[in-house]
């Protein structure tokens, strides 16, 4: 379809919601992006990248200046929680085309908020989405500051919490998985130097994991702990945590970790939630995108690298089909059977992670110490050698 002058409203100012509106705006569309929050801010902590998405990122001509800000860890090293190494996966020492890479947040959010604007489109920060409402003339959106905008098309990138998704979308409850997580920053100058190398490791134990690798040049150390429990949590990325909870749930384990924990001054709890596959993801002139609609479990790390991809279909489909619902339904059945299969395959990290019986987890890591770099990454090939800028 002819995307000149067709007014596009992205809802969310995220990874995937900022990937849509350049796609987007690459071919034409008047996009923009409307986002609660005041300001596009420094807010959340590291982020991964797999080269399925850097291929993205290549498509829309940013991979240059996003590798300028992009860590390129080495390898991912599983360990049992004492320390002891498990097996080390080579991530970049083969790549023929694009790297796995890892980000500040807010470093992938400034190359994509720059490239947006300098494409046109529109932002209107301050604007909290109350309701989306599809009529003959277009689709309307109402905002909590009594005002509203009719648009062509509206794609809600507005996250596990989506507005667009309870406004058209039938979908069954999220389930608590029983495990909450914590995230943050540690200078990397109050570690001794050498603690962590240029490597995300994964630190395994009974009911419980720690995730942890460099950023910004090595400056900063990015970490995740996961833990197993009962209670529930709020979903969110932005609880407040006592530094104290967090250490108590991980005491005991081998030096590197207690060192950095003991350095951690603020942290943020969520609780992880299964989001059951929704039945669609478009209405008319309405379509969901990346968290909104497929909502990732952090266990394969493909949160953001999938709403990239989704950013990419969307404006593919669209150009590719005769009107906007047309165009909406084709990326929905592109994308589905992926994100659903990627869904499942993080779920299932999880369970490895968290070996409770000694023996199982011994035999279990035992396996892994006997297989090769190569035959363990190849499991994946499926995930990070797919490039959706080529797939049809």
């Amino acid at each position: 379809m002819e995307m000149n002058g067709t007014e596009f409203s992205v809802i969310g100012a995220g990874i995937g919601g900022l990937a849509a509106a350049v796609a987007l705006s690459r071919k034409g569309a008047n996009v923009t992006v409307f986002e609660q929050a005041n300001a596009l801010i420094e807010v959340g902590a590291g982020l991964q990248i797999s080269p399925n998405g850097v291929a993205v990122l290549q498509a829309l001509g940013l991979k240059d200046k996003a590798a300028a800000l992009a860590n390129i860890p080495e390898a991912i090293v599983l360990r049992d929680y004492k320390g002891a190494k498990v097996t080390r996966l080579l991530l970049n020492e083969n790549a023929a085309e694009n790297p796995y890479w890892q980000f500040h947040r807010a470093d992938l959010l400034a190359v994509l908020s720059n490239a947006a604007q300098k494409a046109g489109v529109k932002f209107r920060f301050d604007h909290k989405v109350t309701n989306v409402l599809q009529n003959g003339a277009g689709v309307s959106i109402e905002f909590a500051r009594q005002e509203s905008v009719l648009a062509d098309c509206v794609i809600g990138a507005d996250g596990l919490r989506s507005t667009t998704r309870s406004a058209f979308f039938q979908g069954h409850s999220a389930e608590f998985t029983g495990q909450v997580a914590w995230r943050g920053l540690v200078q990397a100058d109050k570690v001794p130097n050498g603690l962590f190398a240029n490597e995300t490791q994964i630190f395994m134990g009974k009911g419980r994991h720690f995730v942890t690798y460099p950023l910004r040049g090595g400056s900063v150390i990015n970490f995740v702990a996961v833990e197993e429990r009962k209670d529930w949590a709020d979903e969110g990325w932005n609880i407040p945590d006592t530094s104290e909870n967090l250490r108590r749930a991980f005491s005991g384990w081998c030096d590197p970790v207690e060192q950095l924990l003991g350095q951690v001054d603020h942290t943020f709890l969520w609780g992880l939630f299964d989001h059951p596959a929704l039945d669609c993801w478009s209405i008319g002139q309405v379509a969901l995108l990346g968290d909104s609609c497929h909502p990732m479990l952090p266990f394969l790390a493909q949160g953001a690298t999938m709403g990239l991809e989704d950013a990419w279909v969307l404006a593919d489909a669209l150009e590719k089909s005769s009107d906007i619902a047309t165009g909406l339904r084709q990326y929905e059945n592109r994308r589905k059977a992926r994100t659903t299969r990627v869904q499942k395959a993080a779920k299932r990290n999880a369970w490895g992670y968290h070996l409770r019986m000694p023996g199982f987890r011994g035999l279990a890591h035992a396996i892994l110490r006997h297989s090769s770099s190569d035959k363990l990454m190849a499991k994946y090939d499926w995930l990070y050698k797919h490039d959706v800028t080529k797939a049809q």
